[in-house]
């Protein structure tokens, strides 16, 4: 049975100003990698998920995601979510920073307020924090397949 969701990789373009980035820009933590690894990369923690960065050169994947159009400004389109516990205390954060918010924050409906930024290489990330003001009813939000 499926446990959840430990991590998600991203290929990046330049993995020092990505490590900047996710390490600085968002304050998640590195982590050490396994050390028999001979590819370029770095890993970061956020509460108990992590995310993986793995250099383009190492790889044929290409760094980034296709333009989703203006999709994105609504969050409709590939993207990586993290929690806050504060938004507008991450916003400032990424703002003093130099990172601009993409679109946001937007209300969702359901207790969340979200935010989009793009990291250096243009992957979509999401911003959120729960506020718990969900104005949906239990049986809105009830699994949509038992």
């Amino acid at each position: 049975m499926l446990k959840g969701v430990q991590h998600c990789a991203l290929v990046v373009g330049d993995l020092e100003r990505s490590r900047w980035f996710y390490g600085e820009a968002l304050g998640m933590d590195e982590i050490p990698r396994p050390s028999n690894f001979t590819f370029a990369g770095a890993w970061f923690r956020a509460g108990g998920q992590e995310l993986h960065l793995i250099a383009a050169h190492d790889t044929t994947s290409p760094a980034g995601w296709q333009d989703p159009g203006p999709s994105a400004l609504a969050g409709l389109a590939a993207h990586v979510a993290l929690e806050v516990d504060d938004l507008d205390g991450a916003a400032e954060r990424i703002a003093r920073r130099g990172v601009d918010v993409f679109a946001g924050p937007l209300e969702r409906g359901d207790g969340v307020v979200q935010l989009y930024v793009r990291d250096p290489d243009a992957h979509l990330i999401e911003l959120f924090e729960r506020t718990g003001q969900d104005q949906r009813s239990a049986a809105e939000r009830a699994p949509v397949r038992a």
